[in-house]
C-alpha cells in the first residue's frame, strides 16, 4: 500500500507545508497499487449487488470502480491535505516501534483520534474523524445512486435512494475502519519488511 506519510524513528522533524501535504497525498492517492485494490472492492460490491442502482455488467462494474476510486481519493485529500492545512495538523503517522504487540497496536489505533499538530503538540484528530465524515457525505450525496427502477426477469423493481443518512454513516464507518486497519499495518510494516528482506549469512 502507499506509505508515504509514515515515519520510523522520526523524533523531531520539521512540519509539512500545505503544498507538501497536497503533493504527498496526491502521490499516494494515485499510486499504481491502489488500482487493483479498487478493482477488488468493485468486484465484491458487484457480487453482493450493493447499491443496485449502479446496475450489473461491465457498466455497473465501471461505476462501482469509479465510485470506490472517488471515495478513497476524496477522503485522502480531505483527511490528509485540506483539513490538516486548515487546522495545522500533521497528517503523517509517527510509528512507535517500541513495546509489546498490544501496546503498539493500541498506540496505532489511538492515532485515529489523536494526532500531532504542526507545532509538535497533540490534538484531537479532527482531520481524520471529521474529514472522513465530510468525505462520506460528499460522495454519498453526489455520485452514489439515487432511487431507480431496474427491469428484472420478474418485472420492474424499485430500489430506494442510496443518498441517505444511513448509507452516509455506513460509508463513514467503513472509511474509518479501513484507516484503522491501515494504520496498524503501518506500525508493524518496518518489522515485516525487515524480516521479508532478511538474507541469511552465507557463513552460517
Amino acid at each position: 500500500m502507499p506509505n508515504f506519510l509514515s515515519l520510523e524513528n522520526a523524533g523531531q522533524v520539521p512540519p509539512l507545508t500545505s503544498g507538501q501535504k497536497f503533493k504527498v497525498v496526491a502521490r499516494g492517492s494515485f499510486d499504481y497499487v491502489l488500482y487493483p485494490w479498487y478493482g477488488s472492492l468493485a468486484g465484491i460490491s458487484q457480487a453482493e449487488n450493493s447499491e443496485p442502482g449502479f446496475g450489473q455488467g461491465a457498466a455497473g462494474y465501471g461505476k462501482r470502480f469509479a465510485s470506490a476510486f472517488a471515495d478513497g481519493t476524496i477522503e485522502n485529500f480531505i483527511t490528509g491535505a485540506v483539513l490538516p492545512s486548515l487546522l495545522h495538523q500533521d497528517p503523517r503517522f509517527f510509528q512507535s516501534g517500541k513495546g509489546t504487540f498490544m501496546r503498539r497496536s493500541g498506540y496505532a489505533v489511538s492515532r485515529i483520534f489523536i494526532t500531532r499538530t504542526d507545532s509538535g503538540g497533540s490534538q484531537f484528530n479532527y482531520s481524520e474523524v471529521v474529514g472522513s465524515a465530510l468525505s462520506a457525505a460528499i460522495s454519498t450525496n453526489t455520485y452514489h445512486p439515487k432511487s431507480t427502477i431496474i427491469n428484472t426477469a420478474s418485472g420492474p423493481r424499485f430500489y430506494g435512494s442510496d443518498r441517505t443518512l444511513k448509507n452516509t454513516a455506513s460509508v463513514w464507518g467503513s472509511q474509518v475502519g479501513y484507516d484503522t486497519v491501515t494504520i496498524i499495518v503501518k506500525e508493524f510494516w518496518p518489522d515485516i519488511h525487515r524480516k521479508l528482506s532478511h538474507k541469511p549469512n552465507k557463513n552460517q
